[in-house]
């Protein structure tokens, strides 16, 4: 790979890192299901005119709404307001562990010594975070395993739905996601508006962010890269997301950093590598979206 590509690869590593970063900045302010519902209006109106749809990819494209639209992000806002950056970055990550269960299970895929061997790492990486005292409470620890489990889910559904670009992927499924964001919002959150007219720079700088930064134009080079280089060599470089989050966190965050920590993020880390790379990325040849959009 080019010096050129090497950098803008890096580039998009560090855009995805910081999102964790910039959500958690996000919702101390915003209520998290207003947060995302400001987030995928925003993406919907910047992509969505730009990349039509045919009308049978509609009843796709909405289902995907509900898994990865308002199950995953909206879980993985309010999850991420109530755990450590770093943690909650790598809990996360257990997306690639859940996806290649549910391939085997549903799918009926081959599981194989190294996958399963990474299967194995990456829930004794869980296991070791569980009894360290950066874990957040159960609730939000639930939620973001959950959400990891929805991203799992939509994965297996874009592989066996229609072939949809990525960019009109992430527009058409935030515009059918606005509005079920925005119901949970006026259902389950209070004070959206003062929270909106009293919300700092930093607040609504997270908004766009998250959705211009790391939806638009982070996947706008990322694919770019995937199309000019071995699948193989790229997607792996997405295992330094986690490991530059925990970074971040402490840096900007006074997050902790002990053994727990270190430990289990290092085994969900060698873990998904080793799935990843044993199996040669395919997935993300099939239009796969990551957790970090």
């Amino acid at each position: 790979m080019p010096l050129r590509d090497l950098v803008l690869a890096l580039t998009v590593v560090l855009i995805w890192a910081l999102n964790i970063i910039v959500i958690k900045v996000g919702v101390a302010e915003i209520p998290p299901l207003m947060l995302i519902t400001l987030r995928f209006a925003l993406v919907a109106v910047l992509l969505v005119p730009f990349y039509p749809v045919a009308r049978h990819q509609l009843p796709f494209l909405l289902l995907l709404s509900v898994t990865f639209g308002t199950l995953h992000f909206a879980l993985l806002f309010i999850g991420l307001g109530q755990a450590e950056a770093g943690t909650g970055a790598i809990l996360v990550q257990m997306g690639t562990p859940f996806a290649t269960l549910l391939a085997v299970l549903v799918l009926k895929e081959d599981l194989g010594v190294k996958r399963l061997a990474g299967l194995l790492l990456s829930f004794a990486g869980v296991i070791v975070l569980a009894g360290g005292p950066t874990l957040p409470a159960p609730l939000p620890t639930a939620i973001l395993l959950t959400s990891a489990l929805a991203w799992a889910s939509s994965q297996l559904l874009i592989k066996r739905g229609p072939a949809i670009s990525p960019m009109a992927l992430a527009g058409w499924v935030a515009l059918f996601a606005t509005p079920q964001v925005a119901l949970g919002s006026w259902w389950f959150e209070q004070d959206q508006w003062q929270a909106l007219t009293s919300a700092s720079w930093l607040a609504w700088s997270a908004v766009f962010y998250t959705a211009v930064m790391s939806s638009i134009v982070a996947y706008g080079i990322w694919y770019g890269l995937l199309r000019r280089h071995p699948v193989s060599s790229v997607v792996p470089m997405m295992l330094l997301v986690p490991v530059l989050a925990v970074i971040l966190g402490v840096l900007l965050m006074d997050d902790s950093l002990g053994p727990h920590k270190l430990i289990g993020g290092g085994l969900v880390v060698a873990g998904i590598g080793l799935i990843v790379i044993q199996r040669g990325v395919k997935r993300y040849e099939n239009r796969d979206t990551s957790q970090h959009q």
